[in-house]
């Protein structure tokens, strides 16, 4: 249990936790309302499967490029605003239209037209995405300097972030309404603009109501000018940032952990919606009706307003790490309820593991991204100024984006290896059965494999304190 109080300075007002959690929401709409729009490509626009997967892979390529350098470029700005809100500014204002423009796609084209409009603004919209989400991420790292503090301010801008997983199911639902729109690709075209709206007006209020941290620009000697004469010289410093990150143990752990516990969510995430449909309603969609929709929308509500602040609660009482073995083994258990709970004669029961589930993936990211700013400490005090939560967070979410990526091909292989066929009204027993052991063996062993991860994470409260203290001493020296 902690044995201090948190200062006053080092507090994050209501309304700047409420900012970032504005910015964290539209970090979760954007790529949530993009996986399923991505859907609508094969139904709505005639898209051949596999130029499709190729639209869904090649930008995430360009994306693990981008992010490095925006991190390096972000942690080394200098302006009167700052070094992380006029990018956050920026890239919120070109997510939301970059985005809106992705899918004002014309079924009407040919196949060859959209794939190239479709690869090209993909790639607009990612540097977009780019310049708003790794700033932003950074931005959140450094409000506050203190250990609990930064777990209350994460689970805060969690739960906000929730609310987007909240909407996105429904998106299938509203695009597919003939009574909304007289075809798919219309439904697309024009919830692409809500979308995109709401992502420019909430994503810019963090640039507005959250104040940065660290040194002044003037007081920090070792900050990179980041011009095009100096090119060559920053490419070099990017790369040495980039050693310096990797040889930090306690991260390294924490982006193992992640990738375990995200790519085995994620690899069974379209699991859950074809065991209700040929499950529990016998390969009827008209009887499953919104069903699955109901499941991730009650499953998010549960992570926010439930699981997150006790996660927060038992992170406070005991440690981040130990919060972090506890929620992620709670969750092992969720899992293995499912297969009781997946009842065709009561469809209620799917509901009963949700709030045991919601541990794995509302405490990985809760403590996850309050660790890291830890993390950030201990390079400042190994390695110096400036700071590189950019370049951490960059890395940190690269790591998410490479287990997504995984994911969308291992969950593909599980698929055919159990030879399921979404194409048939109904599945044989065999492979309904197989499907179902491996929604809950693949993320209990890939969450028990994180838990031996961080099992030796060595960054505890007390460590974390000295860590503050020395740079506090090394800072009142300047």
């Amino acid at each position: 249990m902690s044995k201090y109080e948190i200062a006053a300075s080092d507090r994050v007002p209501l309304l700047s936790k409420a900012a970032f959690g504005a910015g964290s929401m539209v970090n979760n709409l954007l790529p949530g309302a993009l996986g399923v729009f991505m859907f609508f490509l094969l139904t709505a626009f005639g898209m051949d499967p596999f130029l499709a997967g190729l639209l869904g892979g090649l930008p995430r390529i360009f994306d693990a490029i981008t992010d490095p350098i925006m991190g390096f470029v972000s942690d080394n700005t200098v302006t009167r605003w700052g070094r992380r809100r006029p990018y956050v500014f920026i890239g919120a204002i070109l997510s939301g239209l970059f985005f809106i423009l992705l899918w004002q796609l014309d079924e009407t084209n040919s196949q060859t037209y959209n794939f190239w409009y479709f690869l090209i603004f993909s790639l607009v919209y990612l540097v977009g995405n780019t310049i708003f989400a790794t700033p932003l991420v950074g931005l959140g790292y450094e409000l506050t300097s203190d250990y609990n503090e930064r777990t209350r301010l994460m689970a805060f801008s969690q739960t906000v972030g929730q609310f987007a997983w909240m909407i996105v199911p429904w998106f299938w639902v509203i695009i597919a309404s003939p009574d909304l729109f007289e075809t798919q690709a219309e439904g697309v075209r024009k919830l692409s603009i809500l979308v995109g709206v709401a992502c420019i007006l909430f994503g810019i209020l963090p640039a507005f109501f959250c104040k940065e941290g660290g040194l002044e620009p003037s007081k920090v000697e070792d900050r990179e000018k980041i011009t095009f004469l100096s090119l060559f010289s920053n490419i070099k410093e990017l790369f040495v940032g980039l050693i310096q990150v990797s040889k930090n143990k306690p991260f390294v752990r924490l982006c193992s952990a992640t990738f375990l516990i995200f790519n085995g969510f994620q690899i069974v995430a379209s699991f859950s919606f074809f065991i209700i449909v040929f499950h529990m309603f016998n390969g009827s969609y008209g009887a499953a009706g919104n069903w699955p929709a109901w499941f991730s929308t009650v499953n998010a509500m549960i992570t926010a307003f439930l699981i997150i602040p006790i996660i927060s609660w038992i992170s406070g009482k005991v440690g981040k790490k130990n919060a972090f073995i506890i929620s992620t083994a709670i969750s092992i258990v969720g899992y293995g309820l499912k297969w009781w709970c997946f009842n065709p004669d009561n469809p209620y029961m799917l509901f009963m593991p949700l709030p045991l589930m919601a541990f794995g993936i509302g405490g990985l990211f809760t403590l996850m991204m309050s660790m890291t700013a830890d993390v950030c400490d201990l390079d400042e005090l190994e390695n110096g100024e400036p700071r590189k939560e950019g370049t951490f967070g960059a890395i940190y979410w690269w790591m998410v984006k490479l287990g997504q990526a995984l994911a969308m091909v291992l969950g593909g292989a599980v698929l055919k290896f159990v030879g399921f066929d979404p194409g048939l009204a109904t599945q044989s027993v065999e492979t309904m059965t197989q499907l179902r052991i491996a929604d809950i063996i693949v993320p209990a062993v890939t969450a028990l494999l994180a838990i031996f991860v961080m099992w030796n994470y060595d960054l505890t409260e007390e460590r974390c304190l000295k860590i503050k203290k020395d740079l506090n001493e090394r800072k009142s020296s300047l």
